[in-house]
């Protein structure tokens, strides 16, 4: 396309990254052939005035939700995910690391889609642009050039759950279903901030807030605090599905999963933004 950069050369394939970087080790590897940096940011945080050198918008609140979905932030169909994708300049080979500017909120959503759709190459920034910000690394306010990518959407099922499956997950000794809300949301003492829904949780769930997976300079806690508090939250089930209000913090926990070495971790697609529709008819359960 007119004003797009020269596709490039093959990289020589490495290693994946491990899921979670930080400042530094981004740092050390910014401009390298094969890097894609993508700001995953939503709400205040989309279109930010600076982003992270070369950063592209992986668009939560745009493409990179199902166009045909009535629903906030469900994933699109495996063809349109492709496509968008590749307008970002993913290749099959190339590294990718996500970010957005609240520190860690948006940037699971973003690397759970990518791996559900087969993509092993991705990393979250710890912290993002805050703690990016904050290590003394350059921000620039440019755009860069588009590139065509060429990556392949090889889905991978069990990682995005629909409604149907979740209420199968609740009816199951062996699933826990957290719920990353703020506890007042949870119980039904706060209205949702989407005013059509109704109050509440899935009935059986268990209240995690994402917020208590992270520090307050917006980080992940050190692996055995995760450990110790999903492992509260799980009461010993093997396997977790994660929810919240629309499919987005739900990552939080789940990517906190994956880093701790849960062995099925899932997340509710719709989340409550699908299961608190008063037209559904589907129970609801408030308080603790």
């Amino acid at each position: 396309m007119a004003g797009a950069e020269p596709r490039r050369a093959p990289a020589v394939t490495t290693a994946p990254p491990p899921p979670l970087v930080d400042a530094d080790w981004l740092a050390a590897r910014l401009g390298r052939p094969g890097l894609v940096v993508l700001d995953a940011g939503v709400g205040a945080h989309r279109h930010p005035d600076v982003r992270i050198p070369g950063a592209r918008a992986f668009d939560l609140d745009g493409a990179l939700s199902d166009p045909a979905s009535p629903l906030p932030h469900t994933a699109p169909a495996p063809a349109d995910l492709q496509r968008e994708l590749r307008a970002l300049g993913l290749d099959d080979d190339s590294t990718a690391v996500l970010y957005d500017g609240a520190g860690v909120y948006s940037a699971p959503r973003a690397w759970w889609m990518l791996r559900a759709a087969g993509f092993d190459r991705a990393a979250v920034l710890d912290g993002g642009l805050p703690a990016w910000r904050a290590a003394g690394h350059p921000v620039d306010t440019e755009r860069p050039a588009p590139r065509a990518g060429s990556l392949t959407v090889r889905p991978r099922p069990g990682l995005l759950l629909d409604r149907d499956a979740v209420a199968a997950a609740l009816a199951d000794p062996g699933t826990a279903v957290l719920d990353a809300r703020a506890r007042d949301r949870f119980t039904g003492a706060a209205p949702e901030p989407r005013p059509h829904l109704r109050r509440g949780h899935l009935p059986g769930s268990t209240s995690l807030p994402f917020t208590e997976l992270l520090t307050p300079d917006g980080r992940y806690l050190p692996l055995p605090a995760l450990r110790a508090r999903l492992a509260a939250a799980t009461a010993g089930r093997p396997r977790l599905v994660a929810s919240c209000g629309s499919g987005v913090t739900a990552c939080v926990l789940a990517f906190a999963a994956h880093l701790t070495g849960h062995p099925f971790p899932a997340v509710y697609d719709g989340s409550w933004s699908d299961w608190g529709r008063p037209e559904t008819g589907l129970p609801v359960a408030t308080g603790g």
